[in-house]
């Protein structure tokens, strides 16, 4: 093929990629925005802010930790009340943050669960029509965006102590849902319109279980699912289900999510260990073949995905050190306290990292061989919220998402 080839060849599958993450402008459909890789294409999303920043503040129901998703005027997000006999799926006005319906999908005796996850955890998934939300042995759930339910699923009892937190994911027509467990685990697509099984594939997974959510990557010629995991990341065909290709990780754990970029897959463990990126495609075992390069991480836990800001990836530990690397090579380049824990995943714009933590501060980064913090930004938290949601950027406004309360966030 030649070099026209090519570049028509990398056209089209932007486009096709594009495509499949659907919602209009400025809204944000899924776990991780767009392309699920963190990044907001607008550019006039609030940098600073403070209390006076506020436009509404809303008092959510129950507790819960789903990021906030947006389609037109509409912000969809779960809960759960009485420490998790009930799950909640409901709908927010973002004009003025009243609730504009909520629905209770399942009642029962509630899974074990971990103190930092709950039993709403996993963030909705939209395509401006459809709102789906998931809830582990609470079940997968379908909406219309007016609150009409469409469909449910149960989708096992999802053995183990820690709970269920993988976000689903809409395209071409699907639902992709990852349901690791400690017991049964499966990959699976269900057909969004009627909650069919379209194709299920079993998971290998350790008793613990895992909680990351695939994300779509173009692999050249075609697409990819690739979902992180306690021991391997692995990379399925989208239209099947078929298992395509492995790597194996460097430590256990597996729930952040990874991140596209560069056409590159870059991925940290959850436990500490390597930070490395893939070359996505491939068959069989591509720990050799497909591992760009790997660099020594010695640091705490990763919750939190990593975030690509042009030439530079941040990543930031539970316990608060953040971490910059050239995107092309994993150099380590600065390694710096950022002050508190954090568990939300980044988000991305205007060449901004956005590093929220979960007293709710946001760090905002400008990613350089040095570290440069442009504003430090804090909010009017009552007593004891928890900020694990990542931040939503919509329109010229930000979304943040305590367990218990969404803030509407202006210039």
């Amino acid at each position: 093929m030649n070099a026209i080839g090519r570049w028509l060849l990398a056209v089209l599958m932007s486009a096709w990629l594009c495509q499949a993450a659907i919602g209009g402008e400025g809204d944000w459909p899924q776990w991780r925005g767009p392309a699920s890789d963190g990044h907001s294409a607008e550019t006039n999303v609030p940098v600073k802010w403070d209390e006076k920043s506020v436009v509404w503040k809303t008092e959510l129901p129950g507790s819960g930790q789903s990021s906030p998703v947006i389609a037109g005027d509409r912000i969809f997000l779960t809960t759960a009340l009485e420490s998790g006999r009930q799950r909640v799926v409901f709908c927010v006005d973002r004009k003025t943050g009243k609730i504009v319906w909520q629905e209770t999908v399942w009642t029962g005796t509630p899974e074990a669960t971990h103190k930092m996850n709950g039993w709403a955890s996993a963030t909705c998934a939209t395509d401006g029509q459809h709102v789906v939300a998931f809830f582990g042995k609470g079940g997968i759930h379908c909406f219309d965006v007016a609150g009409k339910k469409l469909w449910s699923k149960d989708l096992g009892k999802f053995d183990g102590p820690w709970g269920a937190g993988a976000s689903p994911l809409i395209m071409d027509g699907l639902v992709i849902q990852n349901c690791d467990a400690q017991g049964e685990a499966s990959l699976l697509a269900l057909h969004l319109k009627t909650g069919n099984v379209v194709w299920q594939t079993p998971r290998d997974v350790p008793p613990r279980g895992g909680w990351s959510s695939p994300v779509l990557v173009n692999a050249g010629t075609h697409r990819e699912l690739v979902l992180n995991g306690e021991e391997v990341v692995t990379g399925y065909d989208p239209n099947s289900g078929k298992k395509l290709w492995t790597c194996k990780a460097f430590n256990g754990r597996g729930e952040p999510t990874v991140t596209p970029g560069h056409g590159l897959i870059y991925v940290v463990n959850g436990k500490p260990g390597d930070f490395y990126a893939l070359r996505p495609g491939g068959e069989g075992d591509i720990t050799q073949s497909h591992m760009a390069w790997h660099t020594p991480r010695k640091s705490g836990r990763d919750q939190p995905s990593p975030i690509v800001v042009g030439e530079f990836v941040i990543v930031v530990s539970m316990d608060g050190l953040g971490f910059c690397y050239d995107a092309t090579t994993g150099k380590e380049l600065w390694k710096e306290r950022l002050g508190g824990s954090f568990t939300s995943s980044p988000i991305a714009a205007n060449g901004l990292a956005y590093l929220q933590d979960d007293a709710g501060k946001t760090t905002v980064i400008k990613p350089g061989p040095k570290l440069e913090v442009v504003a430090e930004n804090t909010l009017p938290v009552t007593g004891s919220e928890v900020f694990r949601a990542s931040l939503t950027p919509s329109r010229g406004q930000m979304f943040s998402r305590s367990d218990r309360t969404l803030y509407c966030l202006s210039k």
